[in-house]
Formats: C-alpha cells, structure tokens, sequence
C-alpha cells in the first residue's frame, strides 16, 4: 500500500458505479466514460490502496472484503463533495450567504434604508449585518476584514485599501433663508469670516478637513456649536444657531424643510462616500451584488481606485 496514497474524486465515483453495478460497462454508461477508462481507475484505487476491490469473473465483478469496507468510507466522501458543490452553487447562486458592512450611523441612515430594501426584495435568502461604527474605527473594521467592506468617507486612508465612488459629494454650508449667505449665488469659505457656524467636534469626522481648508482660505471660523452627530448640527441651524458645515448629500437627505445648501467654494471640497474594501481581498457573490444594488439605488458605478503609495 502507498501510505501517500488518496483516492481521486473520479476514481472514488468509478469504485462506487463499479460496486453498485457489478459491471465495467454499466458503470462506464452511468458516468459518461469509456469501459477501459473505468478499468485504469480501479486498477489505479488497487494499486494504491495494496488490495484488491474486485475479484473479476467472465460475466461480473465480485467486491471482496476490502471493497465492502471501503464503500462505506467512499460514499461518504462522496455525499461530502456534493454537499461542499450544492452549498458553492447556492453561495455563488445567491441563494444563500452573508454580507457584513461597516458604516457610521450617520450615514447608514440616509444611505442604507433604501438599498436594503431594495436588496432584500432581490435576495430575500441573504442576511444582511450592519458594523455601525464611529468614524475613527471605520477604516480598522475594513482592514481588519471585520466585515466584508464599508460604506464611508475615510479620514485617513490606508496604503492597503481601495475606494470607489459610490456618490460623489462636495461640503456645503446649510443655513436658514434668512441668513446672510443664503441668496448668493456662490459662496466662498472666505465669505464664512464672522459668521456663527456650527460643526463637529475637533478631530472627529469631516473637522480636521474644514480646519484645514479654512485655514487655507485665510478664514478664522467662529464656531459657536461642537456636534457628535451632524443630525444635531441640522436643528440646531433650523433652530437659529448658526449655519452648519457638513457634506451635500447629508444636508440633502437630512436636512429640516426650509433649509438652503450652498455648496462651498474657492476651494470646492470632494467629500465623495466611497466602497471601501482591503486592497487584494475578494468580494463574495453575496457582497458584490449588495454593491451592485447600491450603485444601482444611489447612482452610477464607480471606478475603483487604490490607495497604495
């Protein structure tokens, strides 16, 4: 006997016809083979295994002991590997799987509500998780491989990451119809000089952005308010506060009836929210279609970009 030796899956499927038959040519016709190629399997099961499986007659084959007990064995591995087949073709057949995705809560709420809908009606047999995790912890879920990819605007990118553009977006000043920006046609980050204007806490978030792009406009911001969440920044503008700073498509989806957005300028700020994946990883059939679903509900495809250095 080869102590190497491990029966193919082929020649584990012709052991079993042969056995189940009793003839060369009948298993050769169930499995689409010809007779001697039937043969060279057996012999080959033989040879490695240092025991005869058939004592051969003019009119059939008997299994002898060694075949009697290494039927038992071989079916088995045989149920396994179609077991292994059907649950590849249901992962691959979207019938079945699990698709994780890290995103912070403030953009889950106006980005995932209608792609999960819309997700669950195409593959209702697919559990969908949501990671919603703070900012400073999105990019350390996807390079983690804690989930399969997120949904985001990442701070700060890694070399071993991917983006790509699932909505472009820029950063917008959101304030009331009264207020003094409101009716111009643009609106510059040098024109916010003397201005309340609320955002979020220092860094955290889109903050070390606006501090930085402020900074290079020449403009000293007076905020007067300090959020977590830019849904508090939203009422607290329609409340009289002070004009937000925040990206568009927040401001667009969340923002309380009656505000007025205008996008910043000189300069404008890309602020696009992004398929973040770790570079060199696949995605499953299952969070390849939840990406193709986003991109289907939320707008164009993207391209992908990496972000190796």
């Amino acid at each position: 006997m080869n102590n190497s030796f491990t029966p193919t899956v082929r020649q584990l499927r012709a052991f079993v016809a042969v056995y189940r038959l009793g003839k060369l040519s009948a298993a050769a016709e169930q499995l689409f083979v010809t007779q001697s190629a039937i043969s060279v399997l057996i012999r080959q099961m033989e040879q490695g295994l240092g025991a005869r499986l058939f004592d051969r007659t003019t009119r059939s084959l008997q299994p002898t002991q060694a075949a009697r007990e290494a039927l038992v064995v071989a079916e088995r591995i045989l149920r396994d590997v179609e077991s292994l087949g059907s649950s590849f073709r249901d992962l691959g057949g979207l019938r079945r799987g699990r698709v994780c995705v890290a995103v912070t809560p403030t953009l889950a709420a106006f980005v995932m509500p209608p792609v999960i809908r819309r997700f669950a009606a195409l593959y209702p047999d697919i559990r969908v998780v949501v990671d919603d995790c703070a900012p400073d912890q999105f990019m350390s879920r996807v390079i983690g491989e804690h989930v399969d990819f997120g949904i985001g605007t990442p701070e700060k990118m890694l070399a071993d990451a991917d983006l790509q553009t699932l909505v472009p977006d820029h950063l917008s000043l959101v304030c009331r119809p009264d207020h003094a920006l409101a009716g111009r046609k643009v609106v510059r980050w040098a024109d916010l000089a003397g201005h309340p204007v609320i955002t979020v806490r220092p860094g955290y978030g889109i903050r070390p952005m606006i501090d930085a792009t402020a900074s290079g406009a020449g403009v000293a911001l007076n905020v007067v308010n300090e959020v977590s969440f830019l849904s508090t920044a939203l009422w607290m503008t329609a409340s009289g506060l002070g004009a937000s700073i925040m990206p568009s498509a927040f401001a667009t989806h969340g923002a309380e009836p009656g505000l007025v957005i205008k996008t910043l300028t000189a300069p404008r700020v890309s602020r696009d929210i992004s398929v973040v994946t770790k570079r060199g990883r696949s995605l499953s059939a299952a969070s390849q279609a939840f990406v193709d679903v986003m991109h289907a509900v939320l707008g164009k495809p993207g391209r992908a970009r990496s972000q190796a250095k």
